[in-house]
């Protein structure tokens, strides 16, 4: 089990956590959303919760509640600029399809 960081995802995130105070980390999972179900977040940590899978990636921590982790097991994180914005992105390997704009996923378990 592991969510990892492209090393510019690591560089941005690190920045980010250094610049909050109170920052742990970074937050990521799943939410119900979209057309296709499923939506990635990403927020900072300010705490661990009970049942968080905790992954370090030289130094940053990264916190996935229990219930999201089957859904995100395997993702590695990317950051990069689309257009005018940046923005965090996905290669998630539990994702079956995703909605034509990309904003959310299936997996094999939702076509059951």
């Amino acid at each position: 089990m592991a969510v990892s960081l492209t090393p510019i995802a690591l560089e941005r995130v690190q920045r980010f956590v250094q610049q909050t105070p109170g920052a742990l980390g970074l937050r990521f999972g799943v939410t119900r959303t979209g057309c296709s179900g499923w939506g990635h977040i990403t927020e900072l940590a300010r705490d661990q919760r009970e049942g968080d899978a905790v992954f370090e990636q030289e130094g940053v921590r990264i916190y996935v509640d229990a219930q999201s982790l089957p859904l995100v097991d395997g993702t590695q994180i990317d950051f990069g600029k689309h257009g005018l914005s940046e923005t965090f992105t996905f290669s998630n390997p539990n994702a079956t399809a995703e909605c034509g704009c990309g904003e959310s996923f299936t997996t094999e378990a939702d076509k059951a």
